[in-house]
């Protein structure tokens, strides 16, 4: 079981810190195509899977204030993905702690890469580890997701704890009760490459909505086809009836008998 323990919350400013006194957007875009790819797949994911509750907020490339020092330095960047449970599901130009009730994400996400890799791993880690007090934490380049997946788990008094593959190198989050893993396939016309996708306990893929209908459309085609394949058959064996009984109406008149209609 996880314990998770937030940080107290630095006094709120005398006056409610007026929106304009916040940027939302850097004006950076992300490194490359597939990183935006790669981030609105798993958002998109999550949310689909994690559509049967209503208090999930699911968020990406966006700020996280939790500070007045570091809502006025701008020193800290956002993740790529964040995830929280047990909150309203509004619509968040960037998650601002202090009107949040004290809530931190509960599941990070950054896509590395050259440049930020070591920054990610290194004191964007701690941050979340030693501040945020994030549950889980994992970390995927999308051009080698296979080779670069990690992910950790917060222990109250030990950190975070490398979490440890199954044999399929999925990593387990039992927070959202989900799998994390490599899908090798096509997406946005880019690939054949591997993403990073989520899996239900079953190790079902975490469909995108698109996805879903696709597969609701497919499994809808092959009842219809089913359907068709059945009446065909009846048509058949009725086919074949009326031939054996014309047949036999046939036989009895060559001996010269009557035929009943």
């Amino acid at each position: 079981m996880v314990s998770i323990i937030q940080p107290p919350i630095e006094p709120a400013f005398p006056v409610p810190l007026p929106p304009d006194n916040l940027i939302f957007d850097d004006g950076e875009p992300l490194e490359s195509n597939r990183h935006r790819i790669a981030m609105n797949v798993l958002i998109r994911s999550a949310q689909q899977a994690l559509s049967h509750r209503s208090d999930v907020f699911i968020g990406g490339n966006m700020f996280v204030y939790f500070s007045r020092e570091q809502a006025m330095n701008r020193d800290v960047r956002g993740p790529d993905v964040l995830m929280v449970l047990g909150v309203p599901p509004r619509e968040r130009q960037g998650w601002v702690v202090w009107e949040e009730g004290g809530r931190y994400p509960d599941v990070i996400v950054e896509l590395l890469s050259p440049s930020t890799a070591a920054f990610d791993r290194g004191a964007k880690k701690d941050l979340y580890e030693q501040v945020f007090r994030t549950p889980y934490y994992f970390v995927c380049d999308p051009f080698a997701p296979l080779e670069s997946l990690a992910g950790w788990r917060l222990d109250s008094s030990e950190g975070y704890q490398p979490l440890v593959a199954n044999e399929r190198g999925w990593l387990w989050c039992d927070l959202l009760g989900l799998w994390f893993g490599v899908w090798e396939g096509v997406i946005d016309r880019e690939g054949p490459c591997g993403w990073l996708r989520l899996y239900t306990p079953q190790g079902d893929l975490a469909l995108l909505p698109e996805e879903a209908a696709q597969q609701r459309a497919d499994q809808e085609k092959q009842r219809a086809d089913q359907e068709k394949q059945r009446a065909d058959q009846e048509k058949q064996r009725a086919d074949q009836e009326k031939q054996r009984a014309d047949r036999l109406a046939a036989k009895i008149r060559e001996l010269g008998l009557e035929v009943e209609d």
